[in-house]
């Protein structure tokens, strides 16, 4: 067997190189030259994953103060939970947005026109479900598109987003599972009018 050829070019840039470079462009903090893709396309991705989240998160605590029926309690607990975590990744896609120079689109302006995730309160439980169903299988189609395109010319992005890709495929399950159950149990389920009465 023949022996491997070694490369006459190094693995790495030598250290002058390296050290000169992450010199240069300091204010972009985390990005260097290094970085090959269109940061502004990665930035617009992300703002719209980030609005995504944020309607997702006021999607499930709407529905969590709204639910009402015999079975309302054990779901509007799940609706609670979902919004919590995804607060957590618009936290996550957030701070990712910084590190790559850019700014994190909080603005209620134009929100759910960034979104890809629509805001949608029904009338009934078994209806919100649906809807929350909806929006993570449109989560999981979003986040799979935006991981093909940063690919593995920007991983720290693209293992965020897998991470956050696999909890909205449970909570797709979760609201798969709920609607199952649900059926089963043939709630009619109106909300009955509000007076002041807290969860």
């Amino acid at each position: 067997m023949a022996a491997q050829k070694k490369s006459d070019k190094p693995f790495l840039s030598d250290i002058a190189t390296i050290r000169k470079r992450a010199r240069a462009h300091m204010e972009r903090g985390a990005v260097t030259d290094s970085y090959t893709l269109d940061r502004g396309v990665v930035l617009k991705l992300l703002n719209e994953a980030l609005a995504t989240e944020i309607v997702c998160v006021l999607r499930y605590k709407a529905h969590y103060y709204l639910a009402s029926g015999i079975n309302a309690k054990s779901v509007a607990a799940e609706f609670l939970e979902h919004a919590n975590e995804e607060q957590g990744h618009a936290d996550q896609i957030a701070e990712r947005i910084t590190q790559l120079d850019g700014t994190p689109n909080f603005s209620p302006d134009g929100l759910t026109s960034r979104s890809h995730a629509e805001f949608v309160t029904p009338d009934d439980l078994a209806s919100m479900i649906e809807e929350n169903l909806v929006a993570e299988r449109i989560a999981i189609d979003s986040y799979r598109e935006i991981i093909d395109y940063v690919g593995d010319r920007d991983t720290t992005t693209k293992r965020l987003l897998e991470g956050i890709l696999a909890m909205e495929e449970e909570h797709a399950e979760d609201m798969k599972t709920l609607m199952e159950d649900f059926g089963k149990k043939g709630e009619p389920a109106k909300p009955k009018p509000r007076k002041g009465k807290k969860h």
